[in-house]
């Protein structure tokens, strides 16, 4: 006798706090209807104290793969028992894998969807230019490695308190990256690159920035979206800069990315690329 019953689609999520805002379920069940896989995409929405829960749980239900966003990019890397070259290099995870038994591999697709956004969807160059990464945060370490690739004039990553820049710089010790406080960079000279790898504005204030970073012929771009300008691209925009985007595009690829490395099957971005205004 034949058995018709349906095998239940494989499941995923994105775990973060807060997660309400996010559009991934949307990107993914888009990817999803594209190549034809059978799966469902939910959120989760944790605190800093229950992420371990949160993950092993998700596992245990028959969970197959977590994206993972702030705060909990740093905590990711320190649970997963196997990490990718890119999450190491990071120190930190956006993409979990969950095995048989509850085996937990970290990959970091983060670098190589902001590169793809940036010199590809943008075409802004990287290579030779002075760049500096505002934030030292989990959304921060996973552009470095990508960005020192590209091989930049000079690259400097920039935070509130230099503890957390220096710990950064301290992974990559013996290349051009330097660690410096917002206010070490008020009246330098503008950079060529401008990346905001902070939640600064989203609540409300002004983001904590140096007006001098930005200059005519500034290629300004925040890692976060929202449906109009974020806080940063406004700032940026205010304070004169040629271009200034947002990371709908980093979303999108590296969640195509993330959805190759769970499904084996890379989607196409195009599409999804044009639903928020560049």
């Amino acid at each position: 006798m034949t058995n018709n019953k349906k095998q239940s689609p494989d499941r995923y999520a994105l775990v973060g706090h807060p997660v309400e805002h996010s559009r991934s379920p949307l990107i993914h069940t888009v990817f999803a209807r594209q190549t034809g896989q059978r799966l469902t995409y939910e959120l989760i929405d944790a605190e800093p104290a229950a992420f371990e829960t949160a993950v092993r749980g998700f596992g245990a239900a028959g969970g197959k793969g977590l994206n993972v966003t702030v705060p909990h990019k740093e905590a990711a890397f320190a649970l997963c028992g196997e990490r990718s070259e890119a999450a190491t290099a990071a120190g930190a995870v956006n993409t979990i894998s969950i095995a048989e038994g509850g085996a937990l591999r970290g990959d970091n697709t983060d670098g190589i969807g902001f590169i793809r956004d940036v010199t590809v969807n943008l075409r802004q160059s990287l290579a030779g230019t002075r760049i500096v990464v505002l934030g030292a945060g989990g959304a921060a370490r996973g552009i470095i490695a990508p960005l020192l690739q590209e091989k930049p004039a000079e690259l400097t990553i920039a935070n509130r308190t230099k503890e957390r820049a220096d710990d950064v710089a301290a992974n990559f010790a013996g290349t051009i990256l330097t660690a410096r406080t917002f206010a070490e960079l008020d009246g330098q000279a503008p950079f060529d690159v401008v990346i905001n790898a902070t939640s600064a504005g989203l609540k409300g204030e002004a983001p904590p920035f140096p007006a001098s970073l930005v200059g005519p012929s500034s290629f300004c771009y925040d890692l976060v979206y929202a449906s109009g300008d974020t806080p940063f691209v406004a700032w940026a925009k205010a304070h004169g800069a040629a271009r200034a985007a947002q990371g709908w595009g980093m979303l999108v690829e590296q969640a195509a990315e993330s959805f190759a490395i769970w499904r084996g099957v890379r989607p196409d971005t195009k599409a999804l690329l044009k639903q928020i205004p560049r």
